[in-house]
Formats: C-alpha cells, structure tokens, sequence
C-alpha cells in the first residue's frame, strides 16, 4: 500500500511537521459582492494571504448581457521572494459565458489552481474578476475558501 507524501512525513521515524495548510489547517472564506453597470472591466473581489491553500471557489451572477464572459485570476502582485508577478486574469477560471444567471466552479482542477499555495509578500494575492466580450449589467459574486492556519 502507498502513503500520500504528508502521511509519510508524520509516519517517519522521527516524524517530520507537516504545514497546517495541509492537515488540521482552518477553513477560511472570502466573499465579494460587486455591481456592474454596462461596463467591461477587471475587478479586484479581495485579497488572499501569502501561504494560503486554495481549496475551493464559487462565482455567481445575474445574466449579464449578450456576448459578456466572466475570467477570475488575480492582478499583478509581488511575490515572496521581492520578485514581480504579471496579472493572469484566468488563473482560476477561464472565460465562460455570463449571459445567464448560473453559478460556475472556480479553482476546480489542478490546472485552475485548485489546492495551489499562494505566493505573495505581506500585501498578499489580488483575486480578481474580469467582465468581457461586451457591456454586461448586474451583480457578480464570488467566494473563495482557503486554509491558512
């Protein structure tokens, strides 16, 4: 039978930590809330501190108007080592039509940054929105949960 790389390092003799992002860390959520009004623009929702654990996000929104999409990623940041990091406005969820009122998964594969540990300096990580393709009006909304501690 194999172990996972986490079970292994407390199963050594002697035992090694394992962070609390990956066992008995806490949940934590973040949740934002924003109005569009005919525009297309990127939005930054909140921020997630450096060490988090992305474990799993949701975004909702009215239906915003023909031809709009939704991105969600994050702005331009400093990383932890002092080095800059480009804004990537789909890091999370590539563009998907807005133009019902639906709900999508957001961070949900490993490839979207599911269970993806944050790198960021003290300001921490800028988790955006992108509304594009067209105009779109209504509420946008999106959470994000994370273990942190």
């Amino acid at each position: 039978m194999a172990n996972s790389i986490q079970y292994a390092k407390i199963a050594s003799t002697p035992s090694e930590k394992v962070k609390t992002n990956e066992l008995y860390g806490r949940v934590r959520s973040a949740f934002a809330e924003y109005e569009a009004s005919a525009e297309q623009s990127t939005v930054t929702m909140f921020v997630i501190p450096n060490g988090a654990r992305i474990v799993r996000s949701r975004l909702g929104h009215d239906a915003l108007g023909s031809s709009t999409t939704l991105s969600v990623g994050y702005a331009a940041h400093t990383k932890s080592d002092g080095t800059a990091q480009a804004a990537d406005v789909d890091e999370y969820l590539a563009a998907t039509a807005s133009t019902g009122a639906v709900g999508h998964d957001v961070a949900n594969t490993i490839a979207l940054g599911e269970n993806s540990v944050t790198d960021a300096d003290k300001d921490g990580v800028p988790v955006t929105v992108t509304l594009a393709g067209a105009n779109g009006t209504g509420t946008i909304q999106l959470s994000m949960f994370y273990v942190i501690d």
